[in-house]
């Protein structure tokens, strides 16, 4: 069963943190590849908002290549995201990150050690 946690009291838009359970699921490997995603209407009962906004999510996974929709399975898991855009829209998102840890006087070694932290909680282990 797909545990999500949203934080109704947050100011990011729902969608985007339903969104960002969900890769990090995928990142964490509590969701597998080829394992479909529960149903646009079961995830929103479950969770407690609207379908339009499960919807919203689910589009924006498609979009960037987290999920595929199969007409049988609803959203299924499915990286074929290309490894170079996926990089460069790491560059892309990492360059703001960067940036205001440098406005704070971040250094880079806080900001390595940061980025193993991350990794690790992951499960990375490469």
């Amino acid at each position: 069963m797909m545990v999500i946690e949203i934080d109704f009291n947050s100011d990011e838009a729902l969608y985007m943190q339903l969104r960002n359970q969900i890769i990090l699921g995928i990142a964490s490997s509590r969701f597998q590849e080829g394992e479909a995603l529960p149903s646009v209407r079961q995830l929103a009962e479950t969770i407690g908002i609207n379908m339009h906004t499960v919807n919203k999510a689910y589009s924006v996974l498609k979009q960037e290549g987290f999920v595929k929709v199969d007409r049988r399975r609803g959203a299924v898991i499915s990286l074929d995201i290309d490894k170079l855009q996926a990089l460069k829209e790491m560059q892309d998102e990492l360059q703001v990150v960067l940036a205001k840890g440098r406005c704070k006087h971040i250094t880079r070694e806080e900001i390595h050690e940061l980025v193993d932290e991350v990794y690790d909680s992951l499960g990375g282990t490469q």
